[in-house]
C-alpha cells in the first residue's frame, strides 16, 4: 500500500515539474518573440528615415535586453530548481520613472506603427524615482503595452505622474479592457491564459516583486511603484 502511495506522489511531482518547465518555455518563447520584433520593426523606421537618435537606440537595446532576460530565466528553471525567478529584481538601481516611460515608449513605437496604432506618451510633474531592476519594470511595461497596442482599438496612451507616495503609470486605450480582473487572470490555470493572460502574469509579478499594484478598469491598466524616499535627486 504504501509503495502505491509513494509511487503517485513521485509521479503527481514529475507531472507537475513537467507543467512548470513548460510554462517557462512558453513565457520566454512569448517574452522572445515581442522584443526580437519590436527590436526589427524599431531598425526598419531608422533605417527609412535615415538615422539612429540616441532614444531609438536605448529602446532597441531594452528590446534586445529583454530577450536575453528571457533566456536567463528558462536557464534558471533547471533539475532540482522546480519554479523561474519568476520576474524578481536582480539588482536594485535608482529608476528615473520618467526616462524609463519614456524609453518603453520608443521601444514599442515599430510595433504600434506597423499594427496602425497612434502611440502617445507624456509625464507629468517632476520626474520620479523608485528602487527597482530598470530592465525588469521595461519588461512589465513592454507586456502592458503590447496587450493595448493588439487589443487597444487604434490609440493607445502611457502617462505617468507622481500620486501620494508613488510612482503611477497609465496604459490607456479605447478597447473594451481586459477580460477579467488582474488578479483573476494571473490565477488562471497556465493552459487558459492565452498570451494576454500570459503577458499580464508576468507583468503583475514583476509588480509586485517592486512592492508596487497593478490593477485594471475599462480602457485603462494602472501600474503604481513606491517612491524611493531616500533617493537622490539625479540633476
Amino acid at each position: 500500500m504504501g509503495g502505491w502511495v509513494i509511487a503517485a506522489l513521485v509521479a503527481t511531482m514529475t507531472v507537475a515539474l513537467s507543467r512548470t518547465r513548460r510554462e517557462a518555455v512558453a513565457r520566454a518563447c512569448h517574452e522572445l518573440r515581442g522584443p526580437i520584433t519590436a527590436a526589427r520593426l524599431g531598425l526598419s523606421l531608422s533605417e527609412r528615415a535615415g538615422e539612429l537618435p540616441a532614444e531609438r537606440l536605448r529602446a532597441i537595446d531594452i528590446e534586445l535586453r529583454r530577450a536575453s532576460l528571457a533566456l536567463d530565466d528558462l536557464a534558471a528553471v533547471a533539475p532540482g530548481r522546480p519554479t523561474g525567478p519568476g520576474g524578481r529584481p536582480r539588482d536594485l538601481d535608482e529608476v528615473m520613472v520618467g526616462r524609463l516611460v519614456a524609453d518603453c515608449r520608443h521601444a514599442a513605437a515599430g510595433r504600434a506603427a506597423a499594427a496602425g496604432v497612434a502611440l502617445r506618451g507624456s509625464w507629468a510633474g517632476p520626474e520620479a524615482i523608485v528602487w527597482g531592476d530598470r530592465l525588469r519594470l521595461a519588461q512589465a511595461l513592454g507586456n502592458l503595452l503590447a496587450n493595448a497596442i493588439e487589443h487597444g482599438g487604434g490609440e493607445v496612451a502611457i502617462q505617468g505622474s507622481v500620486a501620494g507616495r508613488f510612482a503611477r503609470i497609465a496604459v490607456c486605450d479605447r478597447g473594451p479592457g481586459l477580460p477579467a480582473p488582474v488578479a483573476e487572470l494571473a490565477r488562471r490555470p497556465r493552459a487558459g491564459r492565452g498570451a494576454r493572460g500570459r503577458g499580464i502574469a508576468i507583468a503583475l509579478g514583476i509588480v509586485r516583486a517592486h512592492g508596487g499594484r497593478l490593477s485594471a478598469a475599462p480602457g485603462r491598466v494602472l501600474l503604481e511603484l513606491p517612491l524611493a524616499a531616500d533617493a537622490r535627486d539625479p540633476r
